[in-house]
Formats: C-alpha cells, sequence, structure tokens
C-alpha cells in the first residue's frame, strides 16, 4: 500500500493557455485552500521540460505537504520523487508499474468496468480513478454511469476517486456512491477566483461523503 493519501478533493491539471508563472499560480491557490491531493497531467511536454515543471510543481505541492502525483510517466516520478503515479487502461500493467516504483509510492489506475478494478485492486493499485461520469472537455472518453461507479466501489476494497465534468452543481449526484473523492479539472484550473472555488468545493463534497456509506 502506498503513502497515506487523502482522496477527498483531487486536483488535476490541465495547462490552457496559460504560462508557467499562471500555471503555478493557480495549483498554489488550489494547495492554500483545500485540495487534497495534485496530479500533473502533462501530454505534450517532452521529457525535459515535464522534468523541469514537475520539479516546480513540487515544491509547491511539497510546502503545503500535498502528495504529488504523476500522470502516466513512472519516469518522471522517480526522477522528481513524487508520492506516486497514476496510469491508464492503455499503459504498462498495473503489477509492472507496481514493481517499478516500489511498495511505498502511491499507484492510481483508472477503471471504468468492475472487472478493470478488480484486476488493478490484485496486482497492486492504491486507488481507483473512475470515469468519465459527466461529459468533458478534457478527455475525450465514454462515460461511465453512477450505477457503474457504485457497482465498482462495492466490488473492491481501495478506494476511488470520481472524474470527468465534475462541477460544483453536480457534486450531490454522488451522494451513496462509495467515493473517497472527487478528480477536478477545468472546475478549479478556469475558475475565476481558485481560492474561494476551492474552498466551496471541499465544504460541499465533504458534506456529501459524510453521507456516504462507508466502504
Amino acid at each position: 500500500m502506498g503513502n497515506t493519501m487523502d482522496l477527498t478533493l483531487y486536483l488535476v491539471t490541465e495547462r490552457y493557455d496559460f504560462s508557467d508563472e499562471k500555471f503555478l499560480a493557480v495549483i498554489e491557490e488550489a494547495c492554500k485552500n483545500g485540495v487534497t491531493l495534485v496530479q500533473l497531467r502533462e501530454k505534450e511536454l517532452v521529457t525535459g521540460k515535464f522534468y523541469d515543471l514537475a520539479l516546480q510543481v513540487k515544491k509547491l505541492t511539497d510546502q503545503y505537504q500535498i502528495p504529488l502525483i504523476i500522470n502516466d510517466r513512472v519516469d518522471i516520478c522517480l526522477a522528481v520523487d513524487a508520492a506516486g503515479v497514476h496510469i491508464g487502461d492503455d499503459e504498462m500493467p498495473v503489477d509492472v508499474v507496481r514493481s517499478l516504483i516500489g511498495p511505498e509510492k502511491i499507484l492510481g489506475v483508472s477503471a471504468k468496468t468492475v472487472a478493470r478494478a478488480q484486476e488493478a485492486e490484485k496486482t497492486g493499485a492504491d486507488y481507483l480513478g473512475i470515469g468519465a461520469i459527466f461529459p468533458t472537455k478534457t478527455k475525450d472518453t465514454s462515460l461511465t454511469s453512477l450505477a457503474t461507479l457504485k457497482a465498482i466501489n462495492e466490488a473492491v476494497t481501495i478506494p476511488s476517486v470520481a472524474i470527468g465534468g465534475i462541477k460544483e452543481e453536480n457534486l450531490t449526484e454522488f451522494y451513496g456512491t462509495g467515493i473517497a473523492g472527487v478528480s477536478i479539472v477545468s472546475e478549479i484550473m478556469q475558475a475565476q477566483n481558485v481560492g474561494e472555488k476551492v474552498r466551496r468545493l471541499k465544504q460541499k463534497i465533504t458534506a456529501v461523503l459524510a453521507d456516504s456509506p462507508s466502504l
């Protein structure tokens, strides 16, 4: 099992057209105001630039004692000593990634089906990212129903976060689904007032989780 983690409000980054300065400022505001985990997701950056950016982001997350997860790139995770890595369906097998990162680092795995979730748990995942739950422009992917989300959580013992199109106004949809938190991208990254948005999201998702059945 990986490091201690709080999945309540999980920020997944997106660059949009931000300068590095603005990108880092948004992450810092989110860290200051209540996100519990940060995932650095970079699909386009070459390795050297990804490494440099990851070091800068880790400096911020370390300052606020928030674990940093790297999306897909095991090499970057190890190079900057991030808290862990999150992999999708098309990455290396879960057990191979676990053998590379060791037992202490957090390993998150994307899952859309009960079978994938059970396999991920069996082969070394610490948590699941389930979705997309609602339509999203961030990722071109098929939707996962709330019924499937609940079924996955009933079939595994590791915690999960819901992801995909999650906004402040649809958080109440997650009552009783068994999630441990939500992964949010644009609702935080593109907020007019990041700090205020994060505080409201944290308050609302905490209330939703308090009424969810514990796993």
